[in-house]
C-alpha cells in the first residue's frame, strides 16, 4: 500500500472525529471527519454504517506508527455550493466611472496622510 492507492474497504467503527476502515491486509485505516465529504457533516453515525462498503484513497501512511490517514473528499468532485446564477459586481459597473472617482479623491488622500506623517 502507498500514497495514492484507491481501494474498497469496509466500515469497522464510527466516532465522532471519524470513520474506521478494514483494510485488506488486516489493518485499519481512518477517515478523518475533514476528509469524508466536500462541506459540512451533519451526522456521521447516520451518513455511515459499520459493514459498509466505501471506496477510499490513501493520504498518509505514519512511518512511525502505520497509521493510515484516508480519504472519501479526495474522490468526490470539487463542486460544492448552489451554481452562481448571476454575477454580483461590488460596484455599479453600468456607470463606466473606471478610475474617475479614485483619481477624484486621491489628491485629499494623500494631503491626509502627508499631514498626519508630518504631525507626527
Amino acid at each position: 500500500m502507498k500514497i495514492g492507492d484507491k481501494f474498497s474497504g469496509k466500515v469497522s467503527g464510527i466516532q465522532p472525529y471519524g470513520v474506521f476502515i478494514s483494510l485488506a491486509d488486516g489493518e485499519q485505516g481512518l477517515i478523518h471527519i475533514s476528509e469524508l465529504k466536500n462541506g459540512y457533516v451533519s451526522d456521521i453515525e447516520n451518513e455511515y454504517k459499520i459493514g459498509q462498503e466505501l471506496t477510499v484513497v490513501v493520504l498518509d501512511i505514519d512511518e512511525y506508527d502505520n497509521n493510515v490517514s484516508l480519504s472519501l473528499r479526495a474522490l468526490q468532485d470539487k463542486k460544492i455550493g448552489r451554481p452562481i446564477l448571476h454575477k454580483h459586481f461590488w460596484t455599479n459597473y453600468k456607470d463606466q466611472i473606471g478610475y474617475e472617482s479614485i483619481k477624484e479623491i486621491k489628491p485629499k488622500w494623500i494631503a491626509d496622510a502627508m499631514h498626519q506623517i508630518e504631525g507626527k
